[in-house]
Formats: C-alpha cells, sequence, structure tokens
C-alpha cells in the first residue's frame, strides 16, 4: 500500500475533534474508516466507510473491525477519540454510571488494540494515537470518573508502546484543553466557570488559558495527524502531548 492510500480508523468520527480529523486525514490522501454511535451525515469521505456503533460495547467492537478489515487487509493508524463525559460530584456518581466512563473510555482502547494489532503489523507498523484530556493530570470538581478514565488512558499509552515496539507500532497521547465542541459547551454546567450565559462561560473559559482563547478542533485535528503520520513523529512513542492554550503552564495560586 503507497503512502498515498494509508487507511485510518478513528472513534467518535461525529464529534467535534473527530469531524474535524476525518477532514484532516482525508484531505492528506488516506482512506477514513469513521466510527460513532450518532450519524456522521452526508459528508462522510467516499473512498471510506462509517460504522455506527458503541465502542463501549465489546461485540459492537468486534464487528467495527471486521468490517475494517473487510474495507483494508491493512490499517496505518487508529485514533481512540470516542468519550463519555459524566459531570455531577463523585458521591453522587452512581457504579452504573462509574462503568460506563470506563467502558467507552478506557476498556474500548484496551479491546481497540487487540483488535488493530494483527492490522497494524500487517502494514508494516503504524501508529495508535489515544485521545486523553488536560483533566488526566490536572482536573477539577465533579468530574472524577472521567479524568480518571483519562489518566488510565495515559497509562495505558505507555504500557501498549513497550509491547507493540517491536512490531514497529508507535502509540502515544494527546492531552486536549478546552476546546470548542459539543461536549466542551454540554460542560459548562459544571460551575467551574462563571457566566449566566453560555457565551459569558466560553469567554470566561478563554481566559483561564495562557493564549487567552479557546482551542480549535481543527488544531488538535493537527496535532493528532503530526502523531499518526510517521514522517513527522518517527522517533516519538508512548508520549503525551499537551494542546491546551497553556492553561497547565500556569500555577492555580495566581
Amino acid at each position: 500500500m503507497t503512502k498515498d492510500h494509508r487507511v485510518m480508523l478513528i472513534t467518535g468520527a461525529a464529534g467535534g475533534i473527530g469531524r474535524a480529523t476525518v477532514k484532516v486525514f482525508s484531505a492528506a490522501g488516506w482512506r477514513v474508516i469513521g466510527v460513532d454511535r450518532a450519524d456522521f451525515g452526508e459528508d462522510f469521505p467516499k473512498n471510506g466507510i462509517f460504522i455506527r456503533a458503541d465502542i463501549s460495547d465489546p461485540q459492537d467492537l468486534n464487528t467495527i473491525y471486521r468490517q475494517a478489515e473487510k474495507l483494508s487487509p491493512t490499517l496505518d493508524a487508529i485514533i481512540n477519540n470516542a468519550a463519555l463525559q459524566i459531570s455531577k460530584p463523585l458521591l453522587e456518581t452512581s457504579v452504573e454510571e462509574w462503568d460506563a466512563v470506563m467502558a467507552s473510555n478506557l476498556r474500548s482502547v484496551f479491546l481497540s488494540a487487540k483488535l488493530a494489532y494483527p492490522l497494524l503489523k500487517a502494514a508494516g507498523g503504524g501508529a495508535i494515537v489515544n485521545v486523553s484530556s488536560v483533566h488526566a493530570i490536572a482536573t477539577s470538581a465533579n468530574i472524577a470518573a472521567y479524568a480518571a478514565s483519562k489518566g488510565g488512558l495515559l497509562a495505558l499509552t505507555r504500557a501498549l508502546a513497550i509491547e507493540f515496539a517491536p512490531d514497529n507500532i508507535r502509540v502515544n497521547a494527546i492531552l486536549p484543553g478546552a476546546v470548542d465542541t459539543p461536549m466542551l459547551r454540554a460542560g459548562l454546567n459544571r460551575d467551574h466557570v462563571q457566566g449566566a450565559t453560555l457565551q459569558e462561560r466560553l469567554e470566561n473559559l478563554a481566559r483561564k488559558t495562557v493564549n487567552g482563547r479557546v482551542g480549535k478542533p481543527e488544531e488538535i485535528a493537527h496535532a493528532i495527524y503530526f502523531l499518526a503520520d510517521e514522517t513527522q513523529s518517527s522517533f516519538m512513542t508512548g508520549q503525551a502531548l499537551i494542546i491546551d492554550g497553556g492553561a497547565t503552564a500556569r500555577l492555580s495560586t495566581e
């Protein structure tokens, strides 16, 4: 398979970061396999496939990779981007809600790695990019399950990088900060940002970053592409790349 026909699979393809990533990879000549619980719409790249499925269900994951193998016997990159966020105090979080977050955000990546491995190996190597979050290293109230799942994803990233290195499979994580996506907007009701309206809360959130603004989905998509493309990041594996407008660089006591 030539470099002009590399194949990638991305979960959470219909979300804000997912859609931007589909666009970036497709524009670079990759064939895209998109996965999401929600519909993508009619503008999915014509030379790829979109699979509507729930990655928290192990049976759905098996089906996803069987369909992917029908499109291509090899894969060059896997982007584990789908995530579930539950915003509520830890003491009010049920076991079922905790397990749902872990199934979507962490267990799915473990299972996907097992299913993707033979297809990546068949390509002579490739890349896995796990979309973690700044909540893995610095978090706030009422988002404990999400933060724990994203922290676990960093440890899993390092473990996979070590185990898959002999087969030329690189595994890295990206940690987005505040990015203007539907998930971010839905999470602005956690009272961690002041403001009477959504727009005011977005503006106040932007002021908390060093750059003074909220990120754009395409900015995260380009960073994901950097980690997936071996010509740009061939000597990187087991790493966590923070893309947060400098938010975690500033002391919270300032």
